[in-house]
């Protein structure tokens, strides 16, 4: 199996304590150089944009409840050269970045493709960078950006149009880091049907919207969408870029989305914590079909699964009393986070986000691990979940990576 570790750098009250934006980073930095020194993959680091705070005031907010800032990266590739910078080993991840907001696909693809050639030009440098890409889980992030509707049939189909305007932009980015030259006349269309939608109700009212907004005689069967991004011939630079030095992963599960974006480049799969089961071997059923054959074989480690983990390893105490310990501490902190999202989640997945935690001592953790995945995932372990004690953050990414992995191995007999 692979282990990699995810950093939120959440700046939400704990306890009543919030650290300043200086020792959140701070913290991160300690984090991410342990990580190298125990020779975590890949450190996979969360993107926010814009105040979390702020948007509470919105008309339509979209995280009223919580607290504090969702996120302090808002810059990811500023953040990784500074990592791979202060590290030997570990390669770097966004988990993940928005492309719909800070410039679009296009300033995002040319900023990709001059990170990864200034990356290059270190001596020897083998690392990755890891670009996971999605449209953005918190809405607000991208609206002042745009994306927004822009009539009545666009605000009916919103929730299914959205997803739409991502896959217009992405293939568009995919597009110019392959290196096309590429205008708005032979970038993605956007015609929706009832195959959009979840329900009829849903789709009659885009139809009526359309019926009303073209001054339509019937319901029509189909709805076409002016596309977002209009431009000319371009083409970014730089052109000659390591390619090599780069890895796509989108964090999507829309079937749809995945085989588009791969018949233009290898694109990965994120999963998260809350994904369940058969969703996540129906992906890996399909990506074998369907991953770009210039990436090779799918492998399962190609879907990296975020994993929150509460471990307790106390010498003092039996494996059963640091099981409880660790139970308490996942208890609390799971529940702080149902009630900062409340309303923005659907119970049943929080529940499954619960029950895909890795919680306990780490005898306890390593037969979890064992019971519950197979051998070739790759782990995106998440320490600092609502923790910003960076000393126990630290101890807990110490245990697993010197007891819980040893433990593992020797029970699947590697």
């Amino acid at each position: 199996m692979s282990y990699d570790v995810f950093f939120s750098i959440s700046q939400t009250p704990v306890d009543g304590y919030e650290p300043t934006e200086a020792q959140m980073l701070q913290n991160f930095f300690e984090q991410v150089q342990l990580a190298d020194e125990l020779r975590y993959g890949t450190a996979w680091i969360a993107q926010a944009h814009l105040s979390t705070q702020v948007q509470k005031r919105n008309r339509k907010p979209v995280v009223p409840h919580w607290k504090g800032e969702i996120g302090l990266c808002t810059d990811f590739f500023q953040l990784a050269h500074h990592v791979f910078a202060q590290t030997s080993h570990i390669e770097v991840g966004s988990a993940v970045l928005s492309n719909l907001c800070n410039g679009g696909p296009i300033g995002i693809a040319e900023r990709i493709a001059n990170f990864c050639m200034l990356h290059g030009l270190r001596p020897n440098e083998k690392r990755k960078l890891h670009l996971g890409f999605s449209a953005g889980r918190f809405e607000f992030m991208a609206r002042p950006y745009g994306i927004i509707p822009r009539d009545i049939v666009e605000e009916a189909a919103w929730p299914a149009l959205r997803g739409q305007i991502f896959i217009e932009a992405s293939l568009i980015m995919l597009r110019l880091l392959r290196g096309d030259v590429l205008s708005t006349e032979n970038s993605y269309e956007t015609t929706l049907t009832r195959a959009n939608f979840r329900s009829d109700g849903d789709w009659l009212a885009v139809q009526e919207a359309a019926k009303e907004l073209y001054s339509l005689s019937s319901l029509p069967e189909s709805v076409d969408i002016s596309k977002r991004y209009s431009f000319e011939e371009l083409k970014i630079i730089p052109q000659d870029w390591p390619r090599e030095l780069l890895s796509l992963i989108v964090g999507s599960h829309d079937p749809n989305a995945q085989r588009l974006f791969n018949e233009v480049l290898p694109v990965k799969v994120f999963n998260l914590s809350i994904t369940k089961p058969e969703v996540i071997e129906a992906t890996h059923n399909r990506m074998r079909d369907w991953f770009h054959k210039g990436g090779g074989e799918w492998k399962r480690e190609y879907m990296p699964r975020t994993v929150m983990v509460f471990l307790h390893d106390d010498e003092k105490l039996s494996q059963e009393e640091n099981d409880h310990q660790a139970s308490h501490q996942a208890r609390k902190a799971l529940e702080a986070y149902w009630s900062a999202l409340q309303g923005t989640i659907d119970p049943k997945r929080i529940e499954n986000a619960a029950n895909n935690a890795l919680i306990g001592s780490p005898q306890t953790m390593a037969q979890q691990i064992v019971d519950r995945f197979p051998n070739g995932d790759r782990l995106m372990l998440w320490f600092d979940f609502f923790n910003h004690d960076s000393e126990q953050v630290c101890g807990m990414m110490r245990s697993f990576a010197q007891k819980v992995i040893p433990q593992v191995e020797e029970l699947r007999g590697l």
